[in-house]
Order: C-alpha cells, then sequence, then structure tokens
C-alpha cells in the first residue's frame, strides 16, 4: 500500500474552524517536563498517545514556541506525566494560567528523576521517563519519538480529562 501527500496549496479547514470542532475530542492532560533542577521547563499537552510497546515507544508533538522544546532537543530526553483528577492546579501550571514560567512552574508538587534526568512528577498516575530517538518537524510543532527507558505510577486514581477547553473528572458510573 502505497501513501499519498497532499500538496500544500490544497483548500483546507480554517484554522480556528478547526480548533473549534477538536474541542470535542476528550484528551488525557499530560504535563511534558525535561531539564536539570533550577534549569526544568514543561508544559501542559494532550498531543501524546503510545506509538509502540515494542520497544516501548511514546510521541508527544510539542509547539517549537514552547520554552520547552529546545532544551528537549539539546537534552534529548523528556517526560511524559499522566496526571490524576486530582492535579487540575498543576495543570494550570503547566498551561501558563497562573503567569509561571520555567522553574516556578515545578513548585508546589514534588519532582524525581529516574534514568534520564528529566523530571518525573512523584504523584502522577504515570510517569515515563523518555530518551528522544526520532523528531519530524510539521508546521508549527516538532513530533518527538522517545523510547520509555523507566517508568512509575501510583496505585490508585481516575485520569484528569481536557474537554472543551475545561479540565474535566470522570464521572461515576
Amino acid at each position: 500500500m502505497s501513501s499519498a501527500t497532499v500538496p500544500i496549496n490544497q483548500p483546507t479547514v480554517a484554522p480556528d474552524e478547526f480548533r473549534a470542532r477538536m474541542r470535542h475530542l476528550a484528551g488525557a492532560v499530560t504535563v511534558i517536563a525535561t531539564g536539570a533542577i533550577d534549569q526544568r521547563f514543561g508544559l501542559t499537552a494532550t498531543a501524546v498517545c503510545s506509538l509502540s510497546d515494542d520497544p516501548p515507544t511514546l510521541l508527544a508533538c510539542v509547539n517549537r514556541s514552547a520554552s520547552a522544546h529546545d532544551v528537549i532537543q539539546k537534552n534529548r530526553s523528556f517526560s511524559i506525566n499522566l496526571l490524576a483528577s486530582d492535579q487540575a492546579a498543576v495543570a494550570g501550571y503547566f498551561a501558563g494560567r497562573s503567569g509561571l514560567k520555567g522553574e516556578a512552574r515545578f513548585t508546589g508538587a514534588t519532582w524525581q528523576t529516574l534514568t534520564t534526568g528529566a523530571p518525573i512528577l512523584e504523584h502522577a498516575l504515570a510517569a515515563f521517563d523518555c530518551e528522544v530517538t526520532q523528531e519530524h518537524v510539521f508546521a508549527t510543532h516538532t513530533i518527538f519519538i522517545g523510547r520509555v527507558v523507566a517508568s512509575a505510577s501510583r496505585d490508585a486514581g481516575d485520569p484528569l480529562i481536557y474537554l472543551r477547553g475545561v479540565f474535566r473528572q470522570l464521572q461515576p458510573d
């Protein structure tokens, strides 16, 4: 089966229309983090997914204007921290809602490191420590492909979800 590339000058949906439609796609909320203590950077993201389980690999889409972007490229490592429903404040910090930047976003939560030195949120539902194996630039973002070299999780909890511009919790059945 072959793949075809659509020429870039073909008509597309307007960006505002696309964003409005994508607000209906619920996504797990993560914090992507990189850097060493006193030089850590991170961002809230939903554009993260599993790529392979053999070898364990994740991909993360990071806007090239994000402060963490160039640090991920330089360090060749990042963490993906899957947030629990009780971590909406952490998501807000890393989304820039509090005005905090850089290292200041890491206050108020406990962080550790595993193998690569990337920051791991201690009480995340699940955390993955990744080495960058590939990166692909597309428009405004870089797709970082990371081989999972270590992971951690907590015993219980529900995921934090992002839907229609709001952090949400799962409702009980």
